[in-house]
């Protein structure tokens, strides 16, 4: 008699596999180059404006603020509302635009050059490098055991990175407080339970992001590097490594023939990856982990130069001269193209219409709430009388006087507590208006009337509110 006990194969032994990659430590190699240069160039441009910014004064005020207590924002000799809402649509809508633009032209030049958070990973790499070594030194300083040496310097570099961390998230609150106050209560221990919040949870994205996650952010979290490629075509200047000079790749002496002996340009020295933030090889074409920062294009021709070899190996250039299909020369003339035609145009006419609407935007809204305890009543004289409430807000840095005056109903009186109003610069104030009309002129059970309040010391500022005045 024999068991009948199943005989177990490998196709009934469960497979564990992982749905995300260990992440390996990138330590990037330093690299110098023309791109190199303009990095360095826009973190420092980029950085001044950002720490900069909140110390300017203007008119005796802080020149950009966002004051969101007094719901008001100032930028220079602006000052917008709640009620300007749609000029940050707009502000949006533009810089979508010019995304796309320079997207469709360059690809990722705003990942490369100028995003928070390739920016201060790029500083948090120059405190790594200035306190830990090379490339070479971080990988054996990561691979050693903790002793005193490896305790000083990381603990020294976490030092710097918090200080900077934290000097970033001030910086982002004095924003909305104003910096100089923000300071003053920081050296006098009497910072708010907000502000305390914002500075330490700013300055610890800033110092998780670009110390730790890194080439994450960019690789997973950022939904911009999923949705590139919709707006890449094949005339984009892209990062690119070209294989018709490259291939066959092979590591050769710096005497070699490399034509000769049926090689290409690529000596298969990996410095393209070395130097990469990300951690790609870009030899294997486009990869949206590439932000575009061209450091394979600094290190790869630092290598062209030592052997000899003409530069371009990896260079910008679009997937249409890779083909053949027209030479490096041709590139500038295929930047205008439908696509970066139709983006241009929109820019063009949404900035021309921007800055119109900013050029003509009256300091001046006005608001009108009815009374609510009566839509009318009539009045000793046998008139009728409909109250209201006109909110004032002037908008201007320069303080205004106004009038109100209504029209709709041949013979309407306007009866406001005050007829010369007096407004402060950036003051808003209540005024109760009656409008009272005789009823003979009424036609109809609701009639639409408009307020016009205008500035008497200049003219242009008008607004004019519709609303109802109602029969009994």
């Amino acid at each position: 008699m024999t068991d009948d006990k199943p005989v177990s194969s490998s196709a009934d032994v469960p497979i564990e596999q992982q749905l995300y990659a260990i992440r390996q430590t990138i330590q990037p190699r330093t690299v110098h180059g023309v791109f190199a240069n303009w990095r360095i160039a826009l973190v420092l441009l980029t950085q001044a404006v950002y720490y900069g910014l909140p110390w300017l004064q203007w008119d005796n005020r802080q020149a950009v603020l966002f004051d969101l207590a007094a719901r008001k924002f100032y930028i220079f000799g602006l000052v917008f509302w709640p009620q300007d809402f749609v000029y940050l649509t707009g502000l949006l809508v533009l810089a979508a635009l010019a995304l796309f633009l320079f997207t469709a032209v360059a690809g990722r030049l705003w990942c490369g050059y100028a995003c928070p958070q390739t920016v201060y990973t790029e500083i948090f790499m120059w405190v790594e490098n200035w306190l830990e070594g090379d490339h070479v030194a971080r990988k054996k300083l990561d691979k050693s055991p903790w002793n005193a040496i490896k305790l000083r310097r990381r603990g020294l570099k976490h030092v710097v990175w918090v200080l900077i961390a934290l000097w970033t998230g001030f910086t982002f609150v004095g924003y909305f407080t104003p910096i100089q106050l923000l300071a003053a209560e920081v050296m006098s221990a009497s910072l708010g339970p907000w502000e305390t919040f914002w500075i330490l949870f700013y300055g610890f994205a800033t110092w998780g992001n670009a110390g730790f996650m890194r080439e994450q952010v960019c690789k997973y979290m950022c939904p911009y590097a999923r949705f590139q490629s919709v707006m890449f075509d094949s005339d984009t200047l892209t990062v690119t490594y070209d294989s018709s000079m490259g291939e066959p790749r092979g590591p050769r002496s710096k005497k070699t023939d490399y034509k000769a002996a049926g090689l290409g340009t690529c000596i298969d020295c990996k410095v393209c990856v070395q130097v990469c933030p990300t951690g790609i090889d870009i030899r294997e074409g486009l990869q949206y982990e590439c932000i575009g920062c061209a450091a394979c294009i600094d290190g790869c021709d630092q290598i062209m130069d030592k052997m000899g070899y003409p530069r371009g190996l990896i260079r910008y250039t679009t997937e249409n001269v890779v083909k053949g299909k027209y030479p490096d020369s041709g590139i500038v003339k295929h930047i205008l193209r439908p696509r970066t035609i139709i983006y241009t145009v929109l820019l063009a006419l949404l900035s021309g219409a921007f800055v119109y609407s900013l050029a003509t935007r009256v300091p001046l809204r006005v608001d009108v709430i009815r009374d609510r305890v009566a839509l009318s009543k009539e009045t000793d004289e046998g008139l009728i009388e409909n109250v209201y409430r006109l909110q004032i807000i002037n908008k201007d840095g320069q303080p205004h006087r106004y009038t109100i005056q209504a029209q709709g109903i041949d013979g309407l009186q306007v009866v406001p507590a005050r007829r010369d109003i007096a407004a402060d610069p950036l003051q808003t104030i209540d005024i109760p208006v009656s409008l009272i009309a005789d009823p003979v002129e009424l036609k109809g059970r609701s009639i639409e009337v408009t307020f016009t309040i205008q500035a008497t010391d200049d003219p242009r500022i008008k607004d004019d509110v519709a609303t109802k005045f109602f029969n009994r």
